[in-house]
């Protein structure tokens, strides 16, 4: 079991920056892949960006490409989402997920992700 709980979300007027950290527990959190997908209100969730087990690969979705950048402390058991130059189309629900398969593909589906944490509000004003 992995818990991860996720924090750093708010307000920010659009052109502003935010970080969102997850912290994971329950498992080695070096061995996991893992990454952040959002759900703005009416939408489908999507894909955000993802981190390998070792940091080493990372994956953005087009629409984050240049903004948004994702790390992990690996001694701190937390994976970080820097969020800047927002625009209120990033306005969202942020989910931190963990896939415990580390010898596959970093992957950008949710369905590879097992472990999902409960979100945290992204809201961007014009």
């Amino acid at each position: 079991q992995v818990q991860l709980v996720e924090s750093g979300g708010g307000l920010v007027q659009a052109g502003g920056s935010l970080r969102l950290s997850c912290a994971a527990s329950g498992r080695t959190f070096t061995w996991l892949h893992l990454g952040w997908f959002r759900q703005a209100p009416g939408k489908e969730r999507e894909f955000v960006a993802s981190i390998s087990w070792s940091g080493r690969r990372t994956n953005y979705a087009d629409s984050v490409k240049g903004r948004f950048t994702i790390s992990r402390d690996n001694a701190k058991g937390t994976v970080y989402l820097q969020m800047v130059s927002l625009k209120p189309v990033d306005t969202a629900v942020y989910y931190c997920a963990a896939d415990p398969d580390f010898g596959k593909e970093l992957s950008t589906k949710q369905h590879e992700y097992e472990y999902w944490g409960q979100g945290t509000q992204v809201t961007v004003s014009s």
